[in-house]
């Protein structure tokens, strides 16, 4: 398997069980669902990537089911469109794991693998599975920036390097320098409510990624 297109599970299984709700909650769409991913879903990208993305939770429809973040649902198709016209993907986005997409120089994952009741995942399943991609983050040494998709991920991420949420606040393309040379860069998330109630346009999505190419420029001079 070629490095771009490597899926991540870090220390986390198919079965996990640390957190029972949502472990029970998979149960329940493993039997409703039987043919679907219904497990803790892997990061999914390059092996030691400069930009990592950090969603919130899988979708229930989406990665949930395809087994890949942001594959299957709304959120993704404009996700993968933005990193395609960007150069951080190659190939086409066909909205299932097995559609050949490669990602260049680029990660992305979410801050808890497994999808979540109500699309709410808990502080401390947040914190319990964020223990996972602090390890994720220590193995990446390449790593210059985070784009944080939506307000619950910037402050989960930040949360999970034990940052103070109050010192960073989110907003739309605000960047943030962390302590130890991180940069972690805010968008709105690209949800269809989001896309379709105008909060979120695709020249505001170009703009964060405009700014994500302008940042790795200058952290690789």
């Amino acid at each position: 398997m070629a490095e771009q297109q490597r899926q991540f599970y870090h220390y986390t299984s198919k079965d996990c069980g640390l957190c029972p709700r949502l472990a029970a909650f998979r149960r329940d769409n493993a039997e409703k669902f039987p043919d679907k991913f219904n497990a803790p879903v892997p990061s999914f990208g390059a092996e030691n990537p400069s930009l990592l993305i950090v969603g919130l939770a899988p979708g229930l429809k989406g990665a949930n089911f395809s087994g890949r973040p942001f594959t299957g649902d709304y959120a993704g198709d404009t996700l993968y469109a933005a990193l395609l016209k960007f150069g951080f993907a190659e190939g086409v986005y066909q909205k299932h794991k097995e559609d050949g997409l490669v990602l260049r120089d680029c990660r992305i994952t979410n801050a808890v693998r497994c999808v979540p009741p109500q699309n709410k995942p808990e502080t401390a399943e947040i914190k319990t599975c964020g223990s996972f991609l602090e390890k994720e983050i220590a193995e990446m040494p390449r790593l210059k920036l985070v784009l944080a998709l939506g307000g619950i991920a910037h402050n989960s991420f930040l949360r999970i390097l034990g940052h103070k949420v109050s010192a960073y606040k989110f907003a739309h393309g605000a960047l943030h320098d962390l302590p130890g040379g991180l940069k972690l860069l805010d968008s709105y998330h690209c949800s269809r409510y989001n896309v379709n109630t105008g909060r979120l346009t695709e020249e505001m999505f170009d703009t964060v990624f405009l700014r994500v190419k302008e940042v790795l420029a200058q952290e690789n001079l």
